[in-house]
């Protein structure tokens, strides 16, 4: 099937020769066509360019976008959307003073996460599951990574990472799955770290790369939970299963995690919120992909990552939502760039690349998604009639997305 959008008042983040990322300066160059055609062939992209060269036959559907926009989709790199529950009650302890740091020393934060999600059916845990990813799909996310580490033991984590399985054979949009059981150490194993770090290696390892289930490693690299070399053997043990990593560092405290990532060519380092000088000078030059997760800044009410800094030092930075139940319960992708606009000094022009080409590449699908490119899949958000692509993280409360689209068909708004 062949389908024509014509008269599109901007077609935006059009790249015509394929590039795996932007960094620095060039983040501020979206690159778009005014009065513009695309065609959609199989659900891929075909072509596109100017009205004036629109072609006149050949199609078996036409869409008239008259005043409106068309975008690549947000490619959402870090996500936590298969989960038990919900932590409301966390939510209402934090309003009255508890930080979430003293609420994860309390028992809970993951461990009580852990503690639902074990007791959880994998058939439950799906539906939950499916519900979330079909409301950030219809919110335009058009491709998705997500993690295991709310399971903590052998069966909750391969239970997770088998409904992610499932979600990636029921579901049209690119999903990647991570194996983060370096999540937290579990409360039976609070004296014996070391127990549990053997688990991982030994025990869960092995079995995810029999059942093929993951295809990143990730460890929550932070004061109280895993040290660097913590960290190092966890990667090193994941390297040796053929998982490339993707890490959580400087979340709280900046302990040498970004090094480590670095070490290792990790596809990503994400959070970022407590970022030094010397976290910034090691990431230059490299092919890791610093990943801001806003939305958590603003549920937490910590730090947002300097993007201005990392930006401004000639680097590369992706956006996403760290959709999860403890600290950042969304996954509006639109949400996530207009927050960058307000609290993080990015431009429009800066956010929307970091949403969708670098985060695209932040897990691995640059080749795919991320950019209006012949021979992408046509993963596409077609806006409302809108002023200018600025009017999305402008009008922070609205909703400016008309229908989204995934290989060309049309997803239900």
């Amino acid at each position: 099937m062949t389908t024509l959008f014509k008269n599109i008042k901007e077609l935006i983040q059009v790249r015509e020769n394929p590039i795996p990322f932007v960094s620095g300066k060039a983040m501020r160059d979206l690159p778009t066509i005014k009065n513009a055609f695309l065609l959609i062939d199989n659900g891929l992209i075909s072509d596109f360019g100017n009205m004036e060269d629109c072609p006149k036959t050949g199609f078996s559907e036409v869409i008239d976008t008259t005043g409106k926009m068309i975008l690549p989709s947000w490619c959402d790199s870090h996500t936590h959307i298969v989960y038990a529950g919900n932590r409301e009650g966390e939510f209402e302890d934090r309003i009255k003073g508890l930080s979430y740091e003293a609420i994860a020393a309390n028992g809970g934060g993951i461990l009580n996460s852990a503690k639902v999600l074990q007791e959880t059916s994998e058939d439950v845990l799906y539906q939950q599951s499916r519900e979330r990813l079909e409301e950030v799909i219809q919110l335009g996310t058009g491709a998705i990574e997500i993690k295991s580490g709310y399971g903590l033991t052998l069966d909750s984590e391969l239970k997770m990472l088998r409904v992610i399985k499932r979600l990636k054979e029921h579901y049209q949009i690119p999903i990647k799955a991570t194996f983060l059981g370096a999540h937290a150490v579990p409360e039976v194993y609070k004296e014996s770290k070391g127990a549990y770090l053997k688990l991982l290696i030994d025990d869960m390892l092995p079995k995810i790369a029999e059942e093929n289930l993951a295809e990143y490693i990730d460890v929550f690299c932070e004061t109280n939970y895993f040290s660097v070399a913590d960290t190092e053997l966890i990667l090193e043990a994941g390297k040796a299963f053929g998982l490339k990593p993707k890490i959580h560092v400087n979340q709280f405290t900046a302990i040498g995690g970004v090094q480590v990532g670095v070490k290792h060519h990790a596809l990503s380092v994400d959070h970022l919120e407590e970022m030094r000088d010397e976290d910034i000078e090691i990431l230059k030059n490299t092919n890791t992909m610093p990943v801001a997760l806003p939305g958590c800044s603003y549920f937490l009410g910590i730090p947002y990552t300097p993007a201005r800094k990392i930006i401004d030092a000639g680097l590369p930075l992706a956006l996403a939502t760290d959709y999860n139940p403890g600290s950042a319960p969304s996954g509006n992708m639109n949400f996530v760039v207009s927050s960058a606009c307000i609290k993080m000094n990015m431009t429009p022009e800066e956010a929307i690349n970091a949403a969708t080409i670098n985060g695209a590449y932040a897990m691995g699908l640059e080749a795919k998604v991320g950019s209006v490119t012949k021979g992408k899949q046509a993963n596409l958000i077609l806006t409302k009639v809108i002023n200018s692509y600025g009017t999305i993280p402008y009008a922070f409360g609205s909703n400016q997305i008309e229908k989204v689209y995934l290989r060309g068909k049309t997803i239900g708004v």
